[in-house]
């Protein structure tokens, strides 16, 4: 049975996704996508996998998010 934890993390997962697929503002999404990345570790965790766990908080918080953040900053915001 899910505890009220895993619930809460559940629907903070689906919230994370649905704001990063609706963002117009790609910095909110690359932070939104950290912080699902970051539960999504947790979650891992929780389901006792935790080779999973680091590979997901490594990849997906960590690597990912920082070259995300590099490309953006590498870009220039025109709007007409």
């Amino acid at each position: 049975m899910l505890t009220a934890l895993n619930v809460m993390m559940l629907v903070f997962l689906v919230v994370c996704a649905v704001v990063v697929a609706r963002s117009n503002d790609l910095l909110s999404a690359v932070i939104m996508f950290a912080a699902y990345s970051l539960v999504m570790a947790i979650v891992w965790q929780q389901l006792e996998a935790p080779d999973l766990a680091l590979t997901e908080a490594a990849m997906g918080a960590g690597v990912t998010t920082i070259l995300l953040l590099v490309v953006i900053s590498k870009t220039r915001r025109t709007e007409e």
